[in-house]
This record gives C-alpha cells, sequence and structure tokens, in this order.
C-alpha cells in the first residue's frame, strides 16, 4: 500500500476504519452507548499504555504510544463522524487567543497556559455544522 504524504491522518483513520468496517458515518452522528464506552475505553489502554512506555523511558517507545493515543483519538472522532482535523483547527485558533495584548502568555504554578483577557473559546458547534448556543 502506497502512502500519500498529502493524506491527513483523519483521512488515513477514516480509510482503516472502513477497510475494517467500524463504521464511519459522514456526518457528526452520536453512537450507540456501548460504541462510545468501548472508544472510551480504548482511549484508557492507550494512555495506559503510554504511561507505560513513558515511565520506561525509552523513546522509541513513547513515540509509538503517543502515535496510538492519537489514532484511537482520530478513530474515536471517525465513529462519530467528527473531522477532528477540523476541530483541532478550531480548537488551535482558540488556544492562540490565549496570549495576551502584549504578545505574551500567561502561565499557572504547573507549566499550564492559562486563557488571558483576549482568549475566544473553539466554536466547535459551527465546526460539526451546528449552531453554537447563545451566551
Amino acid at each position: 500500500m502506497n502512502r500519500d504524504p498529502t493524506e491527513s491522518t483523519a483521512e488515513r483513520v477514516r480509510a482503516f476504519h472502513r477497510a475494517f468496517g467500524l463504521g464511519c458515518p459522514a456526518v457528526p452522528t452520536q453512537p450507540s452507548p456501548e460504541l462510545a464506552l468501548h472508544r472510551q475505553d480504548l482511549l484508557h489502554e492507550e494512555v495506559a499504555e503510554l504511561a507505560e512506555a513513558t515511565a520506561a523511558g525509552e523513546l522509541a517507545h513513547i513515540a509509538h504510544e503517543l502515535a496510538d493515543v492519537v489514532y484511537i483519538a482520530y478513530g474515536t472522532a471517525a465513529a462519530y463522524g467528527i473531522d477532528l482535523d477540523a476541530v483541532i483547527a478550531e480548537v488551535h485558533r482558540a488556544n492562540m487567543s490565549k496570549l495576551g495584548p502584549d504578545g505574551r502568555p500567561e502561565f499557572r504554578a504547573d507549566g499550564k497556559v492559562l486563557k488571558g483577557d483576549s482568549y475566544v473559546p473553539p466554536d466547535v458547534a459551527s465546526v460539526l455544522g451546528g449552531s453554537r448556543p447563545a451566551p
């Protein structure tokens, strides 16, 4: 199988889902509670494997497990019919608005970037094709 370098991660994972009959709705859809729980379990499993790899400290193993977490996250989005690339682009836009008016970020004591006064939350509903609720 040839790898197309222009193919997005979402496209690759949707191709996997189609090839393996895992379901890939064309529009955002709430899956069955069983499927939603299964996808959540898969994510927990992969995050646990990432924790093990991190504890072992082997960079290649950490990279593999990080990729598995992302692949399962994209697979979960595919199972929900969500274009995760588009959602990530909107979340990125919102995250970049966390910079203060001076162009500098504020950090919490543990290093997490805080939302500044210019923060504009992501409008994920519009990305999914829905309308945003009034504030």
